[in-house]
């Protein structure tokens, strides 16, 4: 029987079962990283096999939006356009992967759900996990055969999955994950927003924390047990953010796993640090 983590998570045994088999699945490299944030180039030097390039601050992102952070999220008809170029077509299952801590997947993966398509899955453990399983990369570029994709929401911050504006992560929800390194929810560094610190109220939970050694999600009881200390259960109404709303959709694709429907602060610091008026605390928390 599925769980709710098939339905988020994919194995490189369960893809390369469907590569073999010959019916269709579209794959996408999504590379990104915050020293990194363009991976094309890494994407052409070695790929999965027919994977497609995702631009994720180009195609995953609207930097014409202002006042919502350093990522804002793209419009379905922006979206679409993307998707069918990347060849993403109805009823057909697209598997998200990245080589850096699944945020770039994480992304492209809330981004894609979001908008309304259905029967995405984040390759669990990366291109990582796919070499290690002794699988063979690709060189160059891929340009598939157009997608039809229909995207179903225009506006993702009232899309398909739940969102969180600056208030509502004071008042809309029980437990409030900041998703970022400790020493930056503690304030003590802030190597790209203009101030230091964390939403009063959030506890920490870093992106990483969520992961084993070699990149993929850790078992089931250790995330319980890592959620559990952060006062989050089933029932639990939690929200997540983190600097630009990339990795924090790694938490709520790991919760989603575990049957928890999170709502995600797209914004996150980086639009509510922005704000003068908003109030900053530092420490553990």
């Amino acid at each position: 029987m599925a769980s709710a983590r098939d339905d988020v998570f994919v194995t490189v045994g369960e893809l390369r079962g469907l590569i073999a088999a010959g019916g269709p699945v579209v794959v996408l490299d999504v590379r990104w990283s915050l020293a990194e944030p363009d991976g094309e180039q890494a994407y052409l030097a070695g790929h999965l096999p027919g994977a497609v390039y995702v631009s994720l601050d180009d195609e995953l992102t609207d930097h014409g939006v202002t006042a919502r952070g350093r990522h804002p999220l793209p419009s379905g008809q922006h979206l679409q356009a993307a998707a069918r170029r990347w060849g993403v077509r109805q009823g057909v299952p697209t598997v998200v992967y990245d080589d850096w801590n699944r945020a770039g997947s994480a992304r492209a993966w809330w981004v894609l759900t979001a908008a309304g398509v259905g029967d995405v899955r984040i390759l669990d453990g990366g291109l990582s996990a796919w070499s290690a399983a002794g699988e063979g990369l690709e060189r160059g570029p891929v340009t598939p055969e157009p997608g039809d994709v229909e995207i179903r929401h225009d506006d993702l911050y009232r899309g398909a999955r739940r969102t969180l504006t600056a208030e509502q992560t004071q008042s809309g929800v029980e437990v409030l994950l900041d998703a970022r390194a400790p020493e930056r929810f503690r304030g003590e560094v802030e190597p790209v927003d203009p101030v230091a610190g964390h939403i009063p109220g959030a506890v920490n939970l870093p992106s990483t924390q969520l992961l084993s050694a070699d990149g993929t999600l850790l078992p089931e009881a250790q995330l319980q047990a890592l959620f559990a200390d952060r006062g989050v259960d089933a029932g639990s109404d939690v929200g997540a953010y983190c600097g630009s709303g990339v990795t924090a959709a790694l938490a709520v694709a790991v919760l989603a796993a575990a049957g928890v429907d999170a709502a995600l602060y797209p914004g996150s610091w980086s639009e509510w640090a922005s704000d003068p008026s908003h109030p900053v605390a530092r420490g553990a928390g």
